[in-house]
């Protein structure tokens, strides 16, 4: 049993979450490449084919052997025969010879014993089937060669990497029209509270629509995740139970929003100890402090503050990072070193998170401090910093390290 409000660090906590929850094995499946990007690839891509499949020029221009360029110049061009053209989409079935030439267009194929491409700009056609060249050009110049990209036998791609535009390019080079990934993991949303309302409601004095369930739901999905909303559950022991009983049997993953503080009317706590066993109840951070880890049958179940803000930046934490472990690759955070634009003060002992806004081509960050449940405050947030613990602040125009939220 672990007392309520046993405070973790957030390292702490992390580490909890890590030695806790580790995969026994990714599950997959296979998807078109239109749907492939953003996901996880499940195995090793090993090319098969070269890509390019043939030698190519890069410009338009004359296939030549540089060795008939060397020397040449505009007083002195190097005459050479034309002795056809290469179309594009039409395979190059003629050998070049020392002396001859060949017209090709950017993306042609070359005939072989050519050894580079002199461009256009570089030439003359004085129309009676002799080309003067200009500027003499070096092997390899203005072309890439069969296999540059990928050979056979390549790991063209590594199991875990996140799939981006570029590895589609990749995949659809190599003949891929579908690929394996990581079957997402699925992440049961259940919010709490009487005062709660569905978003489409015109809430009456004393409620207020449920932020909880949309923000989390898209910062999961952020993250790599598929969402299951399990709506608004009321202050009432057994109903909340019973969700999560059904949520924890259907997911990977359950989030309860609301009913995590040490309050009486704190429902959370009571219905993961029952059901399962609490890791932690606390991380000594603002905001997010009453955050609940619980293990139900094998599965993470966490209590987020109720307020909004405080809840989202308990996911991005390490619910979001969770589910990159649970994938085994996801998104990576991204960041900048700036100077903050102003003093900050900051509660000692526990660490601070605070929204910044980022101004002057991103060097300077400007801390947008509210009330955890105030979600406006994000609105038009860049990222955020953090102030460890064992600081009482910031002095304006320190050096700080802005975490990026994902777009």
């Amino acid at each position: 049993m672990v007392s309520m409000l046993t405070v973790k660090r957030p390292d702490e906590a992390m580490q909890i979450i890590r030695n806790r929850f580790r995969p026994t094995g990714f599950r997959s499946e296979s998807v078109g490449l239109n749907d492939a990007c953003g996901r996880v690839l499940h195995a090793d891509i090993i090319a098969k084919e070269y890509v390019p499949g043939f030698d190519r020029s890069t410009v338009d221009g004359f296939a030549v052997v540089s060795a008939d360029t060397f020397g040449c110049s505009a007083t002195v061009p190097a005459m050479l025969l034309l002795s056809g053209e290469v179309l594009m989409g039409r395979s190059a079935d003629d050998v070049i010879k020392p002396g001859v030439c060949f017209a090709v267009s950017t993306g042609s194929d070359l005939p072989d014993g050519a050894d580079s491409v002199v461009m256009l700009e570089h030439t003359e056609d004085y129309g009676d089937g002799l080309i003067g060249i200009t500027s003499p050009v070096a092997p390899g110049n203005n072309m890439i060669f069969r296999g540059d990209d990928v050979s056979p036998g390549d790991r063209a791609l590594v199991c875990g990497t996140l799939l981006s535009p570029h590895d589609i390019g990749i995949l659809s080079a190599l003949g891929h029209d579908s690929v394996e990934v990581r079957r997402k993991p699925l992440v049961g949303v259940i919010s709490t509270g009487d005062e709660l309302v569905e978003t489409a409601v015109m809430p009456e004095r004393g409620q207020i629509r449920d932020v909880n369930t949309p923000l989390l739901m898209s910062s999961v999905r952020q993250f790599g995740a598929d969402v299951k909303s399990y709506g608004i559950i009321r202050d009432d022991e057994s109903a909340l139970a019973r969700t999560v009983s059904r949520a924890v049997e259907a997911c990977d993953m359950v989030l309860i929003s609301g009913g995590s503080s040490a309050g009486m009317r704190d429902l959370t706590s009571g219905v993961i100890e029952t059901m399962g066993e609490i890791l932690f109840h606390g991380i000594a951070m603002k905001p997010g402090k009453p955050t609940i880890l619980g293990d139900i049958c094998g599965k993470p179940v966490f209590g987020l503050p109720g307020h909004p803000v405080a809840a989202y930046f308990v996911t991005e934490l390490f619910v979001g990072p969770l589910v990159t472990m649970l994938i085994g690759g996801g998104q990576k955070k991204r960041g900048v070193t700036a100077r903050i634009s102003e003093a900050i003060s900051a509660n000692h002992g526990r660490a601070e998170y605070i929204a910044v806004l980022l101004d002057n081509e991103d060097t300077v960050a400007r801390p947008v401090r509210g009330k955890s449940g105030l979600i406006a405050s994000l609105a038009h947030t860049d990222g955020y910093i953090c102030i460890p613990r064992d600081l009482e602040g910031l002095p304006k125009g320190a050096e700080v390290s802005v975490t990026l939220w994902q777009k």
